[in-house]
């Protein structure tokens, strides 16, 4: 599990004026769910700061425990360090979302810091569908999802980031973003991604890392036992601008998008979530009701 204060202490050595900087918030949101005969439960929660789920739901049925994960103060700014921690205990089958873009803002010196750690036992299905991220200019930011998975759990989930609010016209010229995207099953490293980015820099442009492109985004989902048919119906699915991909890598499926739109990437991931949730959870994909208010 990573130390929240060990990442503070981190980031104050980065930042190197932390301690002449005002204190961001700590805000920590623990999630524990058990499977209590057919339904799944949310059997705990604890909170410390602005992180919140106000109530589980159960728009599928009893099977399905969604949650809607809000920050009241609506954007991020420096120093802020918040931390989710999700437990899925042996069957359970969760849906995370968020209500919204997470919104970065412009940093005064320190890095902010996400950290989210998801942890599935056996037979627990986790989905990750949270709304993309936007870096405003100047941002700097580090941001972290571990995913643990034991026996035979499986996860499905993405990560969307916009950089500068491309929307009114704001490029990002300044900040910086460190990414890292981990995959685990039984202790075992089944995946990784690191990101390491800066603003204005020429490398943005480079057609070996975004061209250009403003919006990227990644998605996994477990995949031991993907068919050729499987694979063949997520490679037909194609983007409404943008580019995306999709990979069969050892026991997991990773798909990529760049582009200029979020919503472009969200909807790609989306289609390949309902392509693909059949194969890992035997239902049919139901859209988040959040994603529509």
């Amino acid at each position: 599990m990573i130390d929240s204060d060990a990442a503070a202490q981190s980031a104050a050595l980065e930042d190197g004026n932390a301690g002449a900087a005002a204190p961001g918030w700590n805000a920590q949101l623990t999630l524990r769910f058990e499977r209590d005969g057919p339904r799944t439960v949310l059997r705990e929660r604890l909170h410390v700061g602005p992180l919140r789920v106000q109530k589980a739901l159960y728009p599928e049925g009893e099977q399905v425990c969604q949650v809607v994960i809000v920050h009241p103060p609506a954007g991020v700014v420096a120093g802020d360090s918040l931390g989710i921690d999700v437990d899925a205990q042996t069957g359970a089958h969760v849906q995370a979302t968020t209500p919204g873009a997470a919104k970065w803002y412009k940093s005064t010196g320190r890095t902010a810091h996400s950290t989210t750690r998801i942890r599935a036992r056996a037979g627990a299905l986790v989905e990750w569908l949270p709304l993309e991220t936007i870096l405003f200019d100047g941002a700097r930011s580090s941001i972290r999802l571990t995913v643990e998975l034991m026996d035979d759990a499986r996860f499905i989930g993405w990560d969307i980031t916009r950089l500068g609010r491309t929307a009114s016209g704001e490029r990002w010229t300044s900040g910086r973003l460190r990414q890292a995207l981990d995959l685990f099953r039984d202790g075992e490293l089944v995946w990784c991604d690191r990101i390491a980015l800066d603003g204005g820099t020429r490398a943005l442009q480079s057609g070996a890392i975004l061209g250009g492109a403003p919006v990227f985004g990644t998605m996994i989902a477990t995949a031991d036992d993907a068919s050729d048919t499987l694979l063949a119906a997520c490679r037909a699915v194609r983007c409404e601008s943008g580019n995306g991909a999709l990979s069969r890598l050892p026991r997991v499926l990773v798909a990529r998008y760049a582009g200029d739109s979020a919503m472009a990437a969200r909807t790609y991931f989306a289609t390949l979530w309902r392509v693909l949730r059949p194969a890992l959870a035997a239902r049919e994909a139901v859209e988040p009701r959040i994603w529509n208010t």
